[in-house]
């Protein structure tokens, strides 16, 4: 059965706030382990904002423009325990490889 585009962006959202959290945070390392396009995770975390998940980016010490990575601040109302027992299943849904 194909997802709904609503079903779809809600997946991919959650998804990727579950890769930022568990350490997948930046946008080369979201196109690695999706293989979406540069300019949909890009959007995809600005979206986040739209289900309340504070994410920014945090930038490393030292480092050269737009180096570093992002950080999920605040959940909202978003349980990031149930998106990490569920992220096979969204990963599959979306139809993203498997983690390596």
């Amino acid at each position: 059965m194909a997802l709904s585009k609503t079903r779809t962006s809600f997946y991919r959202r959650l998804y990727v706030a579950h890769l930022i959290r568990t350490g997948n945070a930046s946008v080369p390392a979201l196109i690695e382990a999706t293989g979406m396009p540069r300019r949909t995770a890009q959007d995809t975390i600005t979206a986040l904002e739209e289900l309340d998940i504070r994410c920014e980016f945090e930038p490393d010490a030292g480092g050269r423009h737009n180096i570093g990575r992002y950080v999920i601040r605040d959940w909202g109302p978003i349980s990031p325990e149930w998106i990490s027992a569920h992220a096979d299943r969204l990963r599959q849904a979306l139809g993203y490889p498997a983690l390596p």
